[in-house]
């Protein structure tokens, strides 16, 4: 009997210890699996998008309209972060057509940084295509820039490669960037006049009074030109422009960001803008605050230190 009860304690001894070290076991492989997943390369991680609640485009399928967006994308090149590049398309995927300013020029990772973005955009629903300026014909290598246009193949095509003006590339610092869009379906083409202004300081009417003949030089009244002006829609040198049937698309609204916000104000000057002929009819615009809030400000001039701008027009 005693031979008995101590071969039954032994084996009650032996399941416990055998148990446990499974029990240990399998919290080890719980915990292993956890690291190696919290230590994958290719683990998701959580990206916080810039996103605009209060923006929003009626369809443009339904609608029979274009939309066209114009940013002034600071430094567009080798200083964007995969991050910044998802962010920058996901702010852009809602539009038709694309106007860029300020693509690096020296260096290649300009071009790139743009087939990136359009690559971005076409992961993200719809088809893109692209194209990129040559380098300005600048006075200066830190003055030039390229330009590019991305654009929704189902939406529009474009009529013929787009080109830099050479006819103004001896008055401008940084002549503008030509396309000839058709939307699908269409008959009618309308241009697109890619432009970034000199500096305020240097007096950037005297290059924008040569805009005013593009109508008589492309033989068309649809024509919207686009881009960074650095100077408002109030200056005096549009006067003639609007005497010829010009409009602006934005009407005091400030498009460039602050270094620092001052009591909850990040908005700086109004000089984005999209100016179109009488050929155009606008149905909507505005510029995209993707900010919103003074602690977003920071990362918000990493993507870029211009609010993206847009029109959405008939032709």
């Amino acid at each position: 009997m005693k031979l008995f009860l101590n071969r039954f304690i032994f084996l009650i001894l032996l399941t416990t210890v055998i148990l446990g070290c499974e029990r240990n076991s399998s919290n080890q492989n719980k915990t292993s699996e956890t690291n190696q997943t919290e230590n994958h390369p290719f683990a998701p991680t959580q990206v916080s998008s810039f996103t605009n609640p209060q923006f929003e485009l009626p369809n443009s399928s339904k609608s029979g309209t274009i939309s066209l967006a114009s940013w002034n994308i600071r430094h567009l090149g080798r200083s964007k972060t995969p991050d910044d590049i998802y962010q920058i398309a996901n702010l852009l995927r809602d539009f038709d057509i694309v106007a860029i300013q300020e693509v690096v020029a020296k260096d290649p990772a300009g071009a790139q940084a743009v087939a990136k973005i359009a690559d971005e955009l076409n992961r993200m629903g719809s088809k893109w295509d692209y194209q990129i300026s040559d380098p300005t014909k600048s006075p200066s290598v830190y003055i030039s820039e390229r330009y590019a246009y991305v654009w929704k193949t189902s939406k529009v095509s474009i009529v013929h490669r787009a080109y830099l003006d050479s006819e103004l590339e001896n008055l401008c610092y940084r002549e503008p960037f030509i396309a000839e869009f058709k939307a699908k379906g269409s008959s009618e083409s309308f241009h697109i006049i890619n432009c970034h202004s000199r500096k305020h300081n240097d007096k950037p009417e005297e290059e924008i009074i040569h805009f005013i003949d593009y109508q008589e030089r492309l033989n068309s009244n649809k024509i919207l030109i686009a881009g960074d002006f650095n100077l408002s829609e109030k200056h005096a040198i549009w006067k003639p422009f609007y005497r010829k049937g010009y409009q602006s698309a934005l009407l005091n609204q400030r498009t460039t960001l602050k270094t620092k916000c001052n009591n909850g104000n990040y908005l700086s000057h109004p000089i984005d803008n999209v100016y179109f002929t009488s050929g155009i009819k606008m149905i909507n615009s505005g510029s995209i605050d993707f900010i919103k809030d003074c602690q977003n400000l920071e990362r918000a001039r990493e993507l870029s230190d211009h609010l993206p701008i847009f029109i959405q027009f008939k032709h």
